[in-house]
């Protein structure tokens, strides 16, 4: 990234505006949308292979996470006509979303005030879609945490190597982890990736019923981890791993090890361990 930091940034040979580059979008850290833009811009090698052929669905913080937050579907009609786009028909009528294939598109994302990037499990060639992934999303409900989040993984990981599928650990940036799979249709029949889902979560619910539940309703959540297999549903999106989060710091959904997984300390990583991260080679590429 180079150019003038407090008039515009330019990113691979595009010139992006920037509006109040001083502005603290994470109060608490003195982290400003000049730094947010940057992160951007040095995860970008790790990150667009994520975003590869999916729509993004973008959460803005225009005063930063202290203030209000708004989700975007829609791509503005003022965003540059060389950011790649799709029109989606959707019941209410067609939405035209970004794809993000290039660092410059992050970075205009970035001084949109778009924190978080979300996508869904497939990607778009046409009209067509192809799902190539499935997710679980490891929520702790009150008295349990990250760690535990991790054991129910562990067994996730078990059953879904025995189906021949590749595993994934991802913290989210958030509370828990997200668990990603590599999904291959004709492995599975005409099962989907939500009937799979939902399937081996119930199992492993029985199989540890005093550690997992796959049920929505607080009341069945306390002192159990959630699988929540719902964002394999087409009309869902989940983070995209290294996206910062909307948080008081700016955490990163961000790709793990298995052997981190065992750290009894483990914890989720913030925006510099991100870059590292990306840096040091993607623990994902293996699912691409």
């Amino acid at each position: 990234m180079a150019g003038t930091p407090h008039s515009a940034v330019e990113v691979d040979g595009r010139s992006i505006k920037v509006t109040t580059p001083d502005r603290m979008v994470y109060p608490e850290d003195g982290i400003t949308k000049v730094a947010v833009i940057s992160y951007y811009v040095h995860v970008a090698e790790a990150l667009l292979p994520h975003l590869r052929r999916r729509p993004v669905t973008r959460i803005r913080w225009p005063g930063g996470v202290a203030e209000e937050r708004f989700f975007e579907k829609q791509l503005p009609s003022s965003a540059p006509e060389w950011i790649e786009r799709i029109t989606i028909e959707h019941s209410d009528g067609p939405v035209t979303y970004p794809f993000a294939h290039e660092a410059a598109t992050l970075a205009w994302f970035a001084q949109q005030n778009a924190l978080e990037l979300h996508v869904p499990q497939w990607r778009a060639f046409g009209s067509s879609r192809r799902v190539d992934r499935l997710v679980f999303d490891l929520d702790p409900g009150p008295g349990r945490g990250l760690t535990d989040c991790a054991e129910v993984a562990f067994w996730l990981k078990e059953h879904l190597d025995d189906a021949g599928m590749s595993t994934v650990p991802v913290t989210s940036g958030s509370k828990g982890l997200h668990l990603y799979a590599r999904w291959k249709q004709s492995g599975h029949g005409a099962v989907t990736t939500s009937e799979f889902a939902k399937s081996l979560a119930e199992d492993a619910a029985r199989a540890m019923p005093s550690l997992a539940t796959p049920v929505m309703a607080k009341a069945e959540r306390s002192k159990k981890v959630l699988i929540d297999w719902s964002q394999n549903n087409p009309n869902k999106t989940t983070i995209t791993p290294y996206s910062l989060r909307g948080r008081e710091h700016p955490w990163v959904a961000a790709p793990r090890t298995w052997d981190e997984m065992e750290d009894p300390g483990l914890r989720q990583l913030l925006m510099a361990e991100g870059i590292k991260r990306g840096q040091e080679g993607d623990p994902f590429a293996a699912l691409f």
